[in-house]
């Protein structure tokens, strides 16, 4: 098959509230993870490596920072017609809405995926972290001659709740579409075949369509969620199949699932791992230096290019490009998003970009360009789940200093 005969299609979610205050300047694809990266690399870098090279990226929120790393970062030469494009929600003379929903944000903009003219569309979303070759997929929607088909990830029942779950028959068709089933549902939500341990198929919001069946449902039924309302109405009416996906899969939308999927990368062998020569995962290129590290103590840490580490103890953390991090510090538990800028000479008296001098930080999230005074301790010790304070968040346990914030000397949080 050629590769114009399939079109990428990101959502780059809406305002981002779960991933609140670290999309409180940029949108939720923006991001930064795992000390280098961006969010939207991760399905963009799988569209490509799954030689799909035609990609629209739909925004509507704090797009800026998005808009500069997608086109500074996926500049795919005049040798291929390839691209990947920015459709942020605009206002029109036919619809003067914003984005409704993730349906609802594919229908606004059903006139270019038309001028795409590609026999498939696949729709992702923008907060996944996975490494999936989406050939595979799309064999599977070829082979039982779909009008959609769905990637599923089979769970126990521990965490079925949880997930949009999918009951098929035994050809893998979808009977049934269940949104996150309570208890008494879920023996009923089984699908045939699966081992005892995982009996339940989830849905990664994942999806490949036909194209005009794409362009078809969309108008018969004018609802704003893909999951909550399209996906229920197509199963009823065309042929919706399932596609098994076995590998590593997180919805990393949430600050919790964030924070954890950012610390697993700091072991010797993560369940997702950036280190795959031929699945790689690309991200803006910068001419960083390598990092520079004086009489330091680290523990099952992941150290980005161009730090300045000095005389401190790290375990279990995350260090972003351009950390600076001064003497006598702890960091245990950190994902540090470090710095956009090298601060050369900062103004008398004031705190400078980075971690000062002997300070203990715990359990937290430090996004870029924050400035932490000296001795200054983060450990929210009175364990508090959610709060909203002038110089910091705390949700879900973790404490997080928003872009940009200053953290006076001798604070304690």
């Amino acid at each position: 098959m050629r590769r114009a005969d399939i079109l990428a299609v990101i959502l780059g979610g809406g305002q981002g509230t779960r991933l609140f205050p670290l999309t409180k300047y940029r949108a939720k694809p923006a991001v930064p993870f795992g000390g280098k990266f961006r969010i939207i690399d991760i399905p963009i870098s799988n569209c490509l490596n799954s030689k799909i090279e035609r990609i629209y990226v739909l925004t509507q929120f704090n797009t800026e920072s998005l808009h500069r790393h997608i086109y500074g970062t996926y500049r795919l030469g005049r040798f291929t017609r390839g691209f990947v494009d920015i459709l942020a929600a605009q206002q029109t003379t036919e619809n003067m809405d914003w984005y409704q929903g993730t349906a609802d944000a594919v229908r606004q903009n059903l006139e270019y995926i038309r001028q795409i003219n590609a026999r498939y569309t696949l729709i992702l979303s923008g907060d996944h972290l996975y490494r999936m070759d989406y050939n595979q997929f799309l064999h599977s929607h070829i082979k039982n001659r779909a009008d959609i088909t769905i990637s599923v990830k089979p769970v126990p029942r521990c965490e079925a709740s949880g997930f949009g779950i999918l009951k098929t028959d035994q050809q893998n068709r979808i009977l049934e579409f269940v949104e996150k089933p309570g208890t008494d549902r879920l023996d009923a939500s089984a699908s045939p075949g699966l081992p005892e341990e995982t009996p339940f198929l989830a849905s990664m919001g994942i999806y490949i369509f036909s194209t005009p069946i794409l362009f078809k449902i969309l108008r018969q039924n004018q609802s704003a969620d893909f999951g909550k309302h399209v996906i229920p109405y197509a199963i009823e009416n065309y042929r919706v199949f399932t596609h098994t996906f076995s590998d590593y899969w997180r919805d990393i939308g949430s600050m919790e699932s964030f924070f954890k999927a950012n610390l697993e990368l700091t072991s010797l062998k993560p369940a997702f791992t950036f280190y795959d020569e031929k699945f790689p995962i690309y991200t803006h290129a910068r001419s960083l230096p390598g990092s520079r590290v004086d009489s330091c103590h680290f523990e099952r840490v992941l150290l980005a290019d161009g730090c300045f580490i000095d005389g401190s103890t790290i375990k279990n953390s995350v260090i972003g490009i351009r950390s600076k991090i001064a003497t006598n510090s702890l960091l245990e538990n950190c994902v540090v998003m470090g710095g956009d800028f090298y601060e050369s000479k900062p103004k008398r008296g004031a705190i400078p970009i980075g971690i000062g001098k002997d300070c203990i930080i715990k359990n937290a999230i430090i996004d870029k360009n924050a400035r932490i005074g000296n001795q200054v301790r983060i450990l929210n010790q009175e364990n508090i789940r959610n709060l909203d304070h002038d110089n910091y968040y705390i949700r879900d346990g973790i404490v997080v200093i928003p872009k940009n914030m200053i953290i006076p000397n001798n604070t304690v949080i």
